[in-house]
């Protein structure tokens, strides 16, 4: 497995897979990986045949005052998990190789942007407008036939797909189901922040999203989605926002109906801010048009 920091080597790397037709397959992370990371690593391995791990923490995404200085980092944990999964590759910058003097570009995706995580009581919209520029970098330095994102951040990779698409880059995104632990909490690298007694707390969210679907296959989206705040409010929580929008556009979901539903929900505990989300297909929740 090599370990590359400079843009110009990553190049070159990029031109020999070109040159002799082989497949790339790209997971975009931040690093402190989990099993989530792992799943996103394995199916790439399976798919490509070459796998290129970025290691990034990318400053431009997090706003004044979060935790980039305090974000968990440990790169030979990382670097031990990706060679056991067969990583090619590591791309490992630093900031100042990929944001040097003068930088002064950013991706910006409207429409999908503003709600959720980036709406003016969350994150912001620049908080998206940070992801879209560093995985922009990454899908032109890199040029891989397909790059890896889960589930659990279903906005980002729906930000991510629409970017790919409206810029013509011929890269497939490729979203993969969400990694849990045993009591249901997805698995997340900010997880490392939380106290034994925010950990038993957090397993509500999942609770409060199954509860959801439980509810609404019998009674509708509305009483589903009470009952999911409910769920939260047992157990101390009060979401940033639990909401039901369309997968895809993220419209905003009145009523249940013949389309499949993405119910989503960040929380901060304990000064911790964890996000998740369920999607409901139309087969596995109650068809309702009123």
């Amino acid at each position: 497995m090599k370990v590359l920091r400079d843009p110009a080597d990553l190049s070159i790397a990029r031109d020999d897979a070109r040159r002799v037709g082989i497949t790339v397959g790209l997971v975009p992370t931040m690093g402190y990986l989990h099993e989530g990371h792992n799943s996103l690593l394995k199916a790439a391995r399976e798919q490509c045949d070459r796998v290129v791990m970025s290691l990034f923490v990318n400053p431009t995404q997090f706003r004044p005052g979060e935790d980039l200085g305090s974000y968990p980092r440990d790169e030979q944990r990382d670097l031990a998990i990706a060679r056991e999964a067969g990583v090619d590759l590591v791309y490992a910058p630093e900031p100042e190789k990929i944001y040097p003097a003068g930088f002064a570009t950013e991706v910006t995706v409207t429409g999908l942007t503003e709600v959720l995580c980036g709406s003016s009581d969350s994150r912001g919209p620049e908080h998206f407008s940070g992801v879209a520029t560093i995985v922009a970098k990454l899908f032109n330095a890199v040029d891989p036939d397909f790059a890896y994102f889960g589930q659990k951040d279903a906005q980002q990779a729906t930000v991510i797909k629409r970017m790919a698409e409206d810029l013509d880059f011929r890269t497939r995104v490729v979203v993969l189901p969400t990694v849990r632990d045993r009591d249901g909490l997805a698995m997340s690298s900010r997880n490392a922040y939380l106290s034994e007694g925010a950990r038993e707390r957090a397993a509500a969210i999942w609770k409060a999203l199954l509860e959801t679907e439980s509810v609404y296959e019998t009674a509708g989206l509305e009483a589903g989605l009470e009952a999911g705040r409910n769920e939260l409010e047992r157990a101390g929580i009060t979401p940033e926002y639990f909401e039901a929008r369309f997968p895809g556009t993220l419209d905003p979901v009145e009523a249940g109906g013949d389309e499949a539903i993405l119910v989503a929900v960040a929380a901060e505990i304990d000064g911790t801010r964890l996000i998740d989300n369920i999607l409901i297909e139309p087969e596995k929740g109650k068809v309702q048009t009123t």
